[in-house]
Order: C-alpha cells, then sequence, then structure tokens
C-alpha cells in the first residue's frame, strides 16, 4: 500500500523512510471528521536518509533548515475527506518541497557596464528634470 516518492528520475525516497501519523482532521467531513483519523503527518529524516545523496542532502539541508526538526522534515495534509487522499496530497506536498530544495542554484548573474547610449540618456533626462525644477523657483514681485 505504501508508495515510493518519486522526486525526481535520479531520486526516489522508498516508502520504509517515511513515517506516517494519522489524527483527527478539522476540515470537512461533518460528523465523520470526529470519528475518521484522516489527517496524515508525513515525516522524513532527511538527515540519516540513504537514499539522498551526500551533496545533494547537504543542499535540501541547508535550504529547508527553516523546516527541520531534529533533522526531520515533517508535511501535514489534512485537505481530503478521505486518509487515502491525504496519504497521496502529503507525499506529493513532499516530492514537490525536495524538488524545489535539491534543484540546483541558479546561474550567477554577470556583471555588465551600461553603453554609451544609455549612459547619455539618462544625463540628458538628469538635465531634463533639473530645468524643470530649476522654473520652480520664487518669483519677485
Amino acid at each position: 500500500m505504501p508508495e515510493d516518492v518519486v522526486v525526481s528520475d535520479r531520486l526516489v525516497i522508498p516508502a520504509g523512510e517515511l513515517r506516517e501519523r494519522f489524527s483527527r482532521s478539522s476540515g470537512p467531513g461533518g460528523q465523520g471528521v470526529n470519528t475518521a483519523d484522516s489527517r496524515v503527518e508525513l515525516t522524513l529524516d532527511v538527515a540519516a536518509s540513504p537514499s539522498i545523496p551526500e551533496p545533494l542532502r547537504d543542499r535540501i539541508m541547508a535550504r529547508l533548515a527553516h523546516r527541520l526538526v531534529g533533522g526531520e522534515l515533517t508535511i501535514a495534509a489534512s485537505e481530503y475527506r478521505s486518509q487515502l487522499a491525504n496519504r497521496r496530497a502529503a507525499r506529493e506536498r513532499l516530492a514537490q518541497l525536495l524538488r524545489e530544495a535539491a534543484a540546483p542554484p541558479p546561474a550567477r548573474r554577470r556583471a555588465t557596464k551600461p553603453t554609451r547610449g544609455s549612459h547619455e540618456r539618462r544625463i540628458a533626462a538628469k538635465k531634463r528634470r533639473g530645468e524643470v525644477k530649476k522654473g520652480r523657483g520664487r518669483f519677485d514681485a
């Protein structure tokens, strides 16, 4: 029944590394909310996961540092009435979070100089603006 979490074609988290906890949800469901344990808390120990390669683990732990508690990442899902749907939603959310955290950093910006034309236009605009402001002086009557 438990499914593996497919983060990318190279990274798959086996279901055995995930811990699930079920509790009563506060969401939709009428009287059934009071009896069914449909809320799911999915926990992955990122720090000790053997399926995450070391360099990727360092990047994920750095980017998700604010969400980790003792090296563990916990996702809660309670938006659906059924436990199965909440389990699926929690796994999808975990995969998306890990996908974003594992993404390579963007390429660094290469500094460039402004063109001569853009520099001249900027200076001309400043001069025009200065002339407008100079025209607002006091009038001697």
